[in-house]
């Protein structure tokens, strides 16, 4: 289990990155809009640098939704490998069966 501290900073960065994605998005066209002139995409650009960091998409980590682990995390399920694995062998995931030979 991860600590308590990291899934919930890793939950309120999603948050951040859902309340500022339109103004983030609109900086960023403007910053890359070559016809624009070169003063008003710098302008852009530090607006875009005001921006809180944990705001970037980047910026969150895939977890695990039913431990929270950070590494081996299967992005079609949200599911750490381990807990993948536990699920399917109890027959949680539907369709899906523990190969065995």
């Amino acid at each position: 289990m991860a600590k308590k501290s990291a899934v919930e900073k890793n939950k309120a960065r999603r948050k951040l990155v859902d309340r500022y994605a339109g103004r983030r998005a609109a900086l960023k066209v403007t910053a890359r809009d070559r016809t624009l002139p070169p003063e008003e995409r710098f302008q852009a650009y530090l607006k875009l640098a005001e921006l809180p960091r944990n705001s970037a998409k980047g910026r969150i980590r895939n977890r695990c939704q039913v431990t929270g682990r950070p590494r081996g995390v299967y992005r079609k399920f949200e599911l750490s490998r381990i807990s993948l694995r536990d699920l399917a062998s109890v027959g949680q995931i539907p369709g899906m069966v523990k190969s065995s030979w």
